[in-house]
C-alpha cells in the first residue's frame, strides 16, 4: 500500500512528540483524520467550536515546557473561528501550530467554497504561514513550523493543507525535529548585571512568560536568587504562579492596574530587571512604569529574542538569553552582603503585598462578594492544581485573594481574550492527568466557550468551574463610569442569563449554587469532592462590587 501525504503528516506529528491534537472536524482534512486512526498514541480531541479548540491548543503550548500545542481546523469559517486563539498565542508568546484545511490545489484563486488567502489573513497574528502545495514539502514544512513556533519569541505558526494533497503519494523521508538553539548570556553581561544589583538600593525584579516556559524546574533556582541577592520578586500579569505568594521576598503582583499603595512604593525602585518578561502596556501600567520610550529608572531586560528587546523601551542592559541561564549565571557569582536599606526595601514591599492579600471584604446586599469565594477556594484548590482564568473584573478578586503557589500552573489569555478559561481547564485536565484543573470565569465568558464542558464529559475529565454571575459585563460598566461619570450605561452591559445549574447538568456535569456567603464553604467542599465529571459552582455575585478594588457608583436598575 502506497504511503500517502496524510499518513506522512501523521508520522511527522508523532516524530515531534505530539500526543494531543484539538480539532473541530472538517471535510477539508479528512485524509489526515483517516491517517491519524493508525496512530493510537495521538489523542484527537473533538471540540465544539474552533475557538475552544484553539484555546486548548494554546494552553497545551503553555504546559509542554516550550513545546507547541496543536490545533486542527477546516478552511474558511473554521480558520476564522480559531483566530482568537492565534491572537492570544501571538501576544502571549505561546508556541502553537495550527493545521488548516484548504480548497483543492486546482481551485486555488477561483474563490472556491470557503477559500481564503491565509498568508494575508493571518499575517498579523502568526509568526509564519506555510502552504504545502507539493508532497515533497509536507514533512519538511511540519518540521519548519514547529521550529519557528518554539524558537526565539515563541508564537503561532499556520500550516495550510489543500484537501487533495492528503491522498497524494508521499515523497521523501519523515523530517526529524530540529535541535532548538538556546541563547545564553555573555560573561560581560552577567558581570554588568551583578554590578548593577550590587549597587542598587531598591531593585525590582519582574518575572514573566519566558521563565514560565521552564515550569517548576526554575522555581527553586529563582527562590535561591531572591534569597542570595536579597531581591523582591514580582510576578507579572497573568503569571502569578511564578513565585510563592507567601514567600518573604514576594514584592507584589505586577498585574493590570496595580493598587495605589503598591505601585507608589514600586515606583521608588532604582533598578528594574525584566527577567523573562516581554513587557506590555498592561504590565507597565499603560507605559508609565517603566515610562516609554525612556524609562525613569535603570532598566535591564532578559528575553530570548534580541529583536524584542528595545522594541518599545530604551533598555540600559539588554540580554538576549534564556532567563534561567541568567539566574544560574548570577547564582554562580558571590552575592554581596545586603545592606539594611535593601532589606527594608524588600520587607516593605512584602508588607504591602500581605496587607493587600488579607482576607477582608465588604458584605454586599445584591449578591455574594466574589472575593469571599476566591479566599475560600484557596483552602480547597490543591497545591498542584492547574488554575485557569477568563478575562474580566471577576478575575481581580482571584488575584487579590488567592495566594498562588509555584507548584500550581496558571493559564489564561494574557492579552485578555474572553472565553479562554473553560477550554484551558479542559486542556489542563488532559495534559496533567491525575491533577485537578479549576477554572474561574464570568457569566460573559462562559457562554462564549462554556460548551466545551461537553468535550470534558466526552474525554472523561473533571474540571471544577467557578462561575461569577452578576448578570452584566462588569468591566465595561467600570470603564463607562470612569469615562462618562453620572451617565446611564446599563443598557450597554446587562445580560439575560440562563439557569446555569440546569445548563451545566444538561451536559452531564454536576452543579452547585452559592447565593449567600454562608453557603460558600459547603458548596466548595461538595464540588471538590466530585471527581468523576465536570462540576459547575454557580455564584450569584454582586454587581455593585465592581472589582476587588472598587464599587459601582451608579445604582443598579430596578429589577
Amino acid at each position: 500500500m502506497t504511503k500517502t501525504v496524510g499518513y506522512m503528516l501523521a508520522e511527522s506529528l508523532a516524530a515531534h512528540d505530539i500526543d494531543i491534537i484539538y480539532c473541530v472536524p472538517g471535510e477539508s482534512y479528512l485524509g489526515l483524520t483517516d491517517a491519524l486512526s493508525d496512530f493510537p498514541g495521538i489523542n484527537l480531541v473533538v471540540c465544539r467550536h474552533e475557538g475552544g479548540a484553539g484555546f486548548m491548543a494554546a494552553a497545551d503550548g503553555r504546559m509542554r515546557n516550550g513545546r507547541a500545542g496543536v490545533a486542527l481546523v477546516s478552511r474558511g469559517p473554521g480558520a476564522t473561528n480559531a483566530m482568537i486563539a492565534l491572537h492570544t498565542a501571538y501576544h502571549d508568546a505561546t508556541p502553537l501550530v495550527i493545521l488548516i484545511g484548504h480548497v483543492e490545489r486546482k481551485d486555488i484563486g477561483r474563490l472556491a467554497l470557503q477559500e481564503q488567502n491565509y498568508s494575508r489573513l493571518l499575517s498579523d497574528i502568526t509568526k509564519g504561514v506555510f502552504e504545502v502545495l507539493e508532497p515533497i514539502q509536507a514533512s519538511e514544512t511540519i518540521a519548519r513550523a514547529f521550529h519557528l513556533a518554539e524558537s526565539g519569541t515563541p508564537g503561532p505558526v499556520a500550516v495550510i493543507l489543500p484537501e487533495d494533497i492528503f491522498d497524494a503519494p508521499a515523497e521523501g523521508p519523515v523530517v526529524k525535529p530540529r535541535a532548538m538553539p538556546m541563547a545564553g548570556p555573555r560573561a560581560e553581561d552577567l558581570d554588568q548585571l551583578a554590578e548593577l544589583l550590587a549597587n542598587a538600593e531598591r531593585p525590582l525584579v519582574l518575572v514573566g512568560g519566558a521563565l514560565a516556559t521552564h515550569g517548576e524546574a526554575a522555581s527553586a533556582e529563582l527562590n535561591r536568587l531572591a534569597e542570595a541577592w536579597t531581591l523582591p520578586i514580582s510576578p507579572t500579569h497573568r503569571r502569578p504562579h511564578l513565585f510563592d505568594a507567601d514567600h518573604p521576598n514576594y514584592g507584589g503582583y505586577m498585574g493590570i492596574r496595580v493598587p495605589k499603595p503598591l505601585i507608589e512604593e514600586m515606583k521608588k525602585a532604582d533598578l528594574m530587571i525584566c527577567l523573562g518578561e516581554r513587557m506590555s502596556d498592561s504590565i507597565s501600567q499603560s507605559y508609565s512604569f517603566p515610562a516609554a520610550p525612556e524609562p525613569q529608572l535603570t532598566m535591564v531586560q532578559v528575553w530570548p529574542d534580541a529583536n524584542e528587546i528595545g522594541r518599545v523601551w530604551r533598555v540600559d542592559l539588554p540580554i538576549a538569553a534564556d532567563p534561567l541561564a541568567v539566574i544560574r549565571g548570577l547564582l554562580a557569582r558571590n552575592a554581596p552582603e545586603a545592606s539594611e536599606a535593601r532589606k527594608r526595601w524588600v520587607s516593605g514591599l512584602n508588607a504591602i503585598h500581605r496587607e493587600l492579600l488579607a482576607p477582608e471584604w465588604d458584605k454586599m446586599e445584591d449578591g455574594v462578594n466574589f472575593g469571599a469565594v476566591c479566599a475560600a477556594a484557596a483552602r480547597h484548590v490543591p497545591r498542584d492544581a492547574a488554575i485557569t482564568s477568563d478575562a474580566g473584573n471577576f478575575s481581580s478578586f482571584l488575584h487579590r485573594y488567592f495566594p498562588f503557589r509555584q507548584t500550581q500552573c496558571f493559564l489564561a489569555s494574557v492579552v485578555g481574550a474572553m472565553g479562554a478559561a473553560v477550554p484551558m481547564a479542559v486542556a489542563a485536565s488532559l495534559r496533567r492527568k491525575g491533577k485537578r484543573a479549576v477554572a474561574f470565569v464570568g457569566d460573559g465568558g462562559i457562554l462564549m466557550t462554556g460548551n466545551e464542558i461537553a468535550t470534558a464529559v466526552r474525554e472523561g475529565v473533571a474540571p471544577v468551574i467557578i462561575l461569577s454571575d452578576n448578570s452584566c459585563y462588569g468591566t465595561i460598566g467600570m470603564h463607562h463610569e470612569g469615562r462618562y461619570p453620572g451617565r446611564a450605561y446599563d443598557a450597554a452591559i446587562r445580560l439575560s442569563n440562563p439557569d446555569f445549574v440546569a445548563w451545566a447538568k444538561a451536559f452531564g456535569a454536576a452543579a452547585v449554587s452559592i447565593e449567600t456567603e454562608d453557603q460558600i464553604e459547603g458548596a466548595l467542599a461538595e464540588a471538590f469532592a466530585i471527581t468523576d465529571r465536570p462540576v459547575l459552582v454557580h455564584v450569584k455575585s454582586s454587581a455593585m462590587q465592581a472589582s476587588a478594588w472598587r464599587k459601582r457608583t451608579m445604582p443598579l436598575p430596578a429589577a
